[in-house]
């Protein structure tokens, strides 16, 4: 019997190319979309989901269980990104990321959960970045967001484990998808004190995104984690530097470990 995959924000980038490929590989897959009447290109079916609305979390997944009457993988992959000085983002926009990025898959364990228990089997996959393990200027509240949710799976991945359900997280490096032109950006306000430094690392970003690595990998990576018996608790995917810039933060005294951001981001 094929596994039941769920996959949050599986319309475009890393999500599709996941869904795509263990829809090749013989799962049943189901994604998510904000808009899914908009997509005409999917492999898999796309059930309509916003993760700032546990209405509707709790609508796709009854979905899913009544369609497909089980669910064995969900992917938390659903996020969006965000630019700029602290000092000026709005209030908003950083409650509205959180929303997004850790609120919304703390609903959607939450949703799922009572199904993983009742079948004591499950594997639930949070997406999180390498940009949560540190804080990186004019990124910080997407640094935060998926720290949090990194802090977070910890937690919940011991008080589930006696129900035979594996809790992990996946942090991608930059991949070459559009989250670039989905993320808030900040305005570069002419005559702010940081109009040059965050115009300069805005561009370097985006550039990152660009020349980012196939998403391909990312999916190939999910499907080793999902037939892996006894599955880690945190896995890395990326360019080996952004990976390795982990184990920096880890040696290095902090000011200097900063210092190297600061020359990285020329500032």
């Amino acid at each position: 019997m094929s596994k039941v995959v769920l996959i949050t924000g599986g319309s475009s980038g890393i999500g599709k190319a996941i869904g795509a490929f263990l829809h090749h590989k013989g799962f049943t897959v189901y994604g998510t979309s904000r808009n899914p009447e908009k997509i005409t290109d999917s492999l898999f079916p796309l059930i309509p989901l916003d993760v700032r609305h546990p209405e509707s979390i709790q609508s796709a997944v009854a979905h899913v269980i009544q369609n497909a009457k089980r669910i064995d993988v969900v992917i938390n992959n659903a996020g969006v990104g965000i630019t700029g000085p602290i000092e000026e983002i709005p209030t908003t926009e950083i409650k509205n990321n959180f929303e997004t990025n850790f609120f919304g898959p703390i609903e959607v364990m939450k949703a799922v959960l009572p199904q993983l228990r009742a079948q004591q089997s499950g594997l639930i996959i949070n997406i999180t970045s390498i940009a949560g393990y540190m804080g990186l200027p004019y990124r910080g509240v997407y640094s935060a967001s998926k720290g949090a949710l990194e802090i977070i799976t910890e937690a919940v991945s011991m008080e589930v484990k006696s129900f035979g359900v594996n809790v992990v997280t996946v942090a991608p490096g930059d991949f070459a998808t559009n989250i670039a032109s989905g993320r808030y950006h900040a305005p570069v306000i002419p005559g702010s004190a940081y109009e040059m430094p965050y115009g300069n690392t805005l561009l370097q970003m985006n550039e990152h995104v660009d020349g980012g690595s196939n998403p391909d990998e990312m999916a190939e990576a999910i499907y080793r984690i999902i037939t892996d018996k006894q599955p880690k608790l945190h896995y890395k995917v990326g360019a080996f530097m952004q990976k390795f810039s982990i184990v920096l933060k880890r040696i290095l005294p902090d000011r200097v470990y900063e210092q190297m951001l600061m020359k990285h981001y020329k500032l």
